[in-house]
């Protein structure tokens, strides 16, 4: 069991907003748009490049990316069942772009580039954290090396490697691992997946359902970003000879897009797609309820940019369609965009957190009957 450096300092005092280095957040949430009825709110302020989310019994964990910390943020909920944010402290320091956390019985689950960790207890040691090692034996590569894990339905900790590089072929990358919670029974559930960074499990079915971030330098619009259905372990979705069901790729030759399995629904090219939650709430109308939201990094290398947002897919057993904008704003009509969404997560009373990497912040989606 090792301690690590931490700046903790719990505290249950209500988190207060407070003015980021990019401009007023107040400001900028003024320009999001949602449905009629939908608000959206600032959560917690300052919490330094905002990445994967995981709920404890009490507290809201965080990680990041090139912060290489870990946040704790208690939650309390008000007089009328509302939740609310206590102020976001540093759990962890100093790690390896811990993007992915996840919570189950009582332990957090970090993960690091190259390993993952587990912090025993957590809620109750938060002013001493201590970790062990799950497993170091992940592959170090910083390209695609940041890592969403979950814990599916079986009890696995899934864990994805994504391709170190733009297109290639490599053995043991490019894949979704899932292991034991102590890190042993470790095994390939799904190739051909070149940067999944999010997964959910459809309700009642134990089916997966993740996002795939598609190859760059093949122009604007080619190919598309990918939202993909994993029924059973084996399946292997193209990469890196077959993009989006439909683009072979020219580097990769000997292979055809018929011998993989398609996508259940091609996103916007580019996008970025990570994070993705199922609604299982009851707070949002029954028109959402079942239906996938999609936080939409953006992209990078665009000459139009696109994404920085959230997106919503309509699913019925097996089939996706009606992919349409849920919630926009954070790209500007300039081409510049103050804020990067990048995870989300359901709330017991139903409204939805969002993560901002870029701005630095959570916000919280929430629905009130009667509309604004």
């Amino acid at each position: 069991m090792r301690t690590i450096p931490t700046l903790f300092a719990l505290t249950c005092a209500l988190s207060s907003a407070t003015v980021s280095a990019d401009g007023d957040p107040f400001q900028q949430l003024a320009d999001i748009r949602v449905p009629d009825g939908f608000h959206i709110e600032l959560f917690v302020a300052d919490v330094p490049n905002a990445r994967s989310m995981t709920l404890g019994e009490t507290t809201l964990f965080v990680g990041s990316r090139t912060a290489g910390k870990v946040y704790a943020i208690p939650l309390e909920t008000d007089e009328n069942g509302r939740p609310r944010a206590g102020r976001p402290v540093t759990l962890a320091s100093g790690l390896y772009l811990p993007n992915g956390v996840a919570f189950r019985d009582g332990d957090l689950y970090v993960a690091e580039v190259n390993r993952i960790l587990r912090f025993d207890d957590i809620e109750t040691r938060l002013d001493r954290p201590e970790f062990d090692v799950v497993t170091d034996r992940l592959p170090s590569d910083k390209h695609h090396g940041w890592r969403y894990i979950a814990f599916g339905p079986d009890g696995k900790l899934y864990v994805p490697i994504g391709a170190p590089c733009n297109v290639c072929s490599r053995a043991g990358y490019a894949v979704i691992t899932r292991m034991d919670p102590d890190g042993t029974h470790g095994e390939v559930f799904a190739e051909g997946v070149r940067n999944t960074v999010g997964f959910t499990w459809q309700p009642g079915t134990g089916v997966m359902w993740f996002s795939d971030n598609g190859r760059d330098r093949l122009g604007d619009d080619l190919p598309p970003d990918e939202l993909n259905r994993a029924s059973a372990p084996g399946m292997h979705f193209g990469f890196p000879w077959c993009h989006g069901g439909y683009v072979t790729d020219p580097e990769f030759a000997g292979r055809g897009c018929d011998e993989f399995t398609p996508p259940a629904l091609r996103l916007g090219p580019h996008v970025a797609p990570l994070g993705l939650k199922f609604y299982t709430g009851a707070a949002f109308p029954a028109e959402y309820h079942g239906r996938i939201f999609i936080a939409e990094h953006g992209s990078w290398n665009r000459s139009v940019p696109i994404g920085y947002r959230i997106t919503l897919v309509d699913v019925a057993g097996d089939q996706a369609d009606n992919y349409r904008v849920f919630a926009e704003g954070w790209l500007q009509e300039d081409g510049e965009a103050w804020g990067r969404p990048v995870d989300l997560l359901v709330l017991a009373d139903g409204s939805m957190l969002v993560s901002d990497d870029k701005a630095g912040h959570i916000y919280r989606i929430f629905y009130i009957d009667g509309g604004r």
